[in-house]
């Protein structure tokens, strides 16, 4: 069996409560107690999502006792109802701590956290070296939605093929993050794993996987982990309460450029930032927003909030052209669909008053 799984290259995925079967190199032991101690420290997440191209779960990696989670900015954290398994079944309720879009990273926790959990010392983790080309490691997630409740996650084994910076795009926008990553070979970045944990053979933590992404010089699918050594200073001050997301100016001194949409009322701390009308004539309605739309993401940056939402707006001149991706009700096939919309900002102008029927 092992030299049958050996001829198919260097992943091996192990499903459910099969990790004992994987076949280890020779001279090694089963990775099966690895994966059992790993388990425990990676959950399952369920928010928004469900639609068309948008999964509605993934995977984080807890790094306290207290019930922080660190996993990758994503849509699904777009959501009152942000739900947590844990490896024996447990089902909590979480709330998003703070969303670094420079890192593509964000910190949750778990409420009302019964007892303290197994975790992974992520600032232990990042005073070691970073991993060679060639390492064997381990990688942990609930890619395709394996796992709920107390089912284990998936495991793959592969190596590290390189460490580079990361060229990647989410649809037609280039990834917010663009630093170093590990580049795996094993196929471990699919729907739901990201926010997953990879490991070195022992089950030594050295990166977190990151979304599903095409390698924008080459237009082929990228796996790769971001290095806990990038994170650190995020999860460490995310923690505590002190981390300031990065703002980052399009362009600088930018007095936000006119665009004609208005949203719904800002009425709780992350109002979704849904388009409630669409002045006549404006950009907005030349670019073909629709009310209801729900803005997902500007230029690859995903927006949680109307306050985000006006934040970036607001610090982009006149003239640029903004790249949104908006999720709309398909009334014809039914469910909901991403629609790519080039906005091109105007001169600033005072905003007139959204009709209103008697």
């Amino acid at each position: 069996m092992c030299k049958l799984l050996s001829g198919i290259g260097s992943m091996v995925a192990v499903v459910a409560g099969f990790f004992g079967s994987v076949c280890p190199a020779p001279g090694q032991e089963s990775f099966a107690k690895v994966a059992e101690a790993v388990n425990k420290k990676v959950v399952k997440l369920f928010g928004s999502g469900g639609f068309q191209g948008l999964a509605s779960y993934g995977t984080g990696v807890l790094v306290s006792a207290e019930g922080h989670i660190v996993t990758v900015a994503s849509h699904m954290l777009a959501t009152q109802d942000l739900r947590v398994h844990l490896y024996d079944g447990r089902r909590y309720h979480a709330k998003v701590l703070v969303v670094e879009p420079e890192l593509d990273a964000a910190l949750v926790q778990i409420d009302k956290l019964e007892d303290p959990l197994p975790f992974f010392y992520l600032a232990e983790a990042a005073k070691k070296p970073l991993a060679k080309a060639g390492d064997w490691i381990l990688a942990f997630s609930n890619q395709f939605q394996i796992a709920t409740r107390s089912e284990p996650m998936s495991i793959q084994r592969g190596v590290i093929a390189a460490y580079a910076k990361l060229h990647g795009r989410r649809g037609i926008f280039d990834a917010p993050y663009t630093g170093d990553v590990y580049v795996l070979d094993a196929i471990t970045n699919n729907p739901g794993a990201g926010g997953g944990v990879v490991t070195t053979r022992s089950g030594e933590l050295l990166g977190i996987i990151g979304k599903e992404l095409r390698n924008s010089l080459t237009e082929t699918w990228i796996n790769y982990a971001v290095p806990v050594q990038v994170l650190a200073t995020f999860v460490e001050k995310g923690k505590k309460g002190e981390y300031k997301p990065i703002v980052k100016e399009k362009t600088p001194g930018g007095p936000g450029g006119y665009h004609g949409i208005v949203l719904v009322p800002n009425v709780i701390e992350r109002t979704p930032p849904f388009i409630e009308d669409v002045l006549p004539g404006s950009p907005a309605a030349k670019a073909g927003l629709k009310p209801d739309d729900l803005i997902v993401y500007i230029d690859g940056i995903q927006i949680v909030s109307v306050k985000q939402f006006r934040e970036i707006i607001g610090k982009t001149q006149p003239g640029t052209v903004v790249k949104l991706e908006v999720q709309r009700v398909n009334k014809e096939q039914g469910g909901d669909r991403l629609v790519p919309v080039d906005l091109k900002l105007e001169e600033n102008k005072v905003q007139a008053p959204p009709k209103t029927s008697k």
